[in-house]
């Protein structure tokens, strides 16, 4: 996951937490928000490792 999918993520998740207070039958929507919350937050953490483990891999010689 990219970081902008995952602030994208962070974004919708929190919208749908705080900022929604419509109700849909057998969905609680913000739950549903913090989960996507917890998703982007996620990934946001290993889509940083993976960005700053490539930068420190030397490129290979040939």
């Amino acid at each position: 996951m990219t970081v902008g999918a995952s602030i994208f993520l962070i974004a919708l998740g929190a919208i749908l937490r705080y900022a929604v207070t419509a109700t849909v039958a057998g969905i609680d929507i913000q739950v549903v928000g913090l989960i996507l919350m917890i998703a982007g937050v996620l990934g946001l953490i290993i889509g940083l490792f993976m960005l700053r483990d490539r930068r420190s891999t030397p490129p290979p010689r040939y």
